[in-house]
């Protein structure tokens, strides 16, 4: 039972921060491999972010051979009736944790935003949509939707108008499409606000998505723009 991340990157601005982005990454990967985005964001220098990267646990995924290796929960398939909705739920508590530190440590809920992409983005909307927490925004990035028939029993109205920012791959491979699409139909029928953005691109993350989640970042974190220098 995972009770806790094993670690975590973090990258802290120069003076005290004044919100928090909590990077979950995708199936195989680390920390490490997202920690370079906060450089290509473009965020306005008085905008304080600690931006944070916890590793997955590394587990048998049955959709690769039972090869052990970073991941949040395993994949046996992409179909719903084969999810592994106990990893997902310990997950889920560990992503909690991190909310829970970060407001300990001073920043308000209402600041931190939750990010992840391909399964950690998964991660990242399970997690965020459940929530006690009144969150700033949750980042959707090349994922899909976990649980999905239980997402109006478990939602928690505290993020029912928290902002959502959806992006995917028009060439996706791994994570297809439709998919994505799916969770945005869902997500919409459910009553939430999901800025969808689609790139041409495959299962990856491109410039002109850094540049739309900057923009994104600063909205709901709201800081403007223009004070950027």
């Amino acid at each position: 039972m995972i009770e806790s991340f094993p670690s975590s990157i973090e990258v802290a601005p120069e003076g005290s921060p004044v919100a928090s982005v909590i990077w979950m990454h995708g199936l195989g990967a680390t920390g490490h491999d997202l920690a370079t985005i906060p450089l290509q964001l473009g965020l306005p220098s008085n905008l304080a972010v600690r931006h944070i990267f916890p590793h997955a646990p590394s587990i048998p995924v049955t959709i690769n051979q039972g090869l052990v290796m970073p991941a949040w929960y395993d994949i046996q398939s992409f179909g719903a009736r084969s999810e592994d909705e106990s990893g997902i739920r310990q997950t889920s508590n560990c992503i909690n944790q991190l909310i829970t530190r970060e407001v300990e440590r001073g920043i308000e809920s209402n600041k931190i935003v939750i990010a992840g992409f391909s399964q950690g983005g998964a991660m990242a909307l399970f997690a965020g949509l459940r929530s006690s927490q009144a969150l700033a925004g949750i980042m959707v990035l090349s994922a899909y939707l976990l649980l999905a028939e239980k997402l109006d029993g478990e939602a928690n109205k505290a993020n029912k108008q928290t902002p959502i920012f959806q992006a995917h791959g028009l060439s996706d491979p791994t994570v297809p499409i439709e998919l994505g699409m799916f969770a945005r139909d869902e997500l919409i029928r459910s009553g939430y606000s999901v800025e969808w953005h689609e790139y041409l691109m495959p299962h990856q993350i491109c410039p002109e998505e850094l540049n739309d989640i900057g923009l994104w970042l600063i909205k709901v974190l709201r800081f403007d723009r223009e004070t950027k220098e």
